[in-house]
């Protein structure tokens, strides 16, 4: 995780595993144009994992009581409307917590108890999902640790310049960015103070500088 920033201003950069889990099982679900804004599928696509390896993410299926038809009787838009409203809390929740930390929590996943449709998508897929998700969260960390310098160095090189350019230093603000692989590069404006970019962005020192100058001027 890159955090940066002074006293008055902060820029925090992550790879939620809520988020990461949340999107995959978007895709799995087949659910499109939901959450505001919609983002890019993931990539890579999500493959099935073995059975053994599903016993190990989560508990027997007996145990855990799906509505009746599962996930492929549940309505559509229902689906897609639980979805997008957890996605929201999800976002939100993120500032306030350790990014590792998982509001998917089997056998029962009660987090979801309000939301069935949903609640039977996180229980049919979630070892396919969690699997998937782990192994891009491991991907983040390893290339965090290993260009975090670089990263840290663009983001405050901007703001100074920014300062400079007007002769103060800067106001106080924050922002969040979630970086996540999603196949198209580009940036959303998923919450207050908070933006979801791809990685290829991310990436791309040319093109997140260009994408981040004129947003740091705006807050700055």
């Amino acid at each position: 995780m890159l955090v940066e920033g002074t006293l008055r201003w902060r820029v925090t950069e992550d790879c939620p595993l809520d988020l990461l889990v949340a999107l995959c099982l978007r895709d799995l679900a087949g659910l499109e144009h939901v959450g505001d804004p919609p983002l890019p599928a993931v990539v890579p696509a999500v493959q099935h994992e073995p059975a053994a390896q599903r016993m190990l993410a989560v508990a027997p299926r007996s145990t855990w009581a799906p509505t009746p038809g599962g996930v492929n009787s549940a309505d559509p838009s229902v689906l897609g409307e639980e979805w997008a409203r957890w996605w929201r809390r999800a976002v939100i929740r993120m500032n306030a917590v350790a990014s590792w930390s998982t509001l998917f929590v089997p056998p029962h996943f009660a987090a979801f108890d309000r939301e069935l449709a949903l609640q039977d998508l996180v229980i049919e897929r979630f070892a396919d999902a969690i699997a998937w998700s782990n192994a891009r969260r491991a991907e983040y960390i390893a290339d965090d640790l290993a260009h975090r310098m670089e990263y840290s160095d663009a983001i405050v090189d901007v703001v100074r310049s920014r300062e400079h350019e007007l002769r103060r230093q800067a106001g106080s603000f924050r922002l969040d960015i979630e970086a996540l692989p999603l196949a198209e590069k580009g940036a959303w404006v998923v919450g207050p103070d908070t933006v979801v970019i791809s990685w290829s962005l991310r990436d791309d020192r040319a093109a997140f500088r260009e994408w981040f100058e004129p947003l740091v001027a705006a807050l700055v």
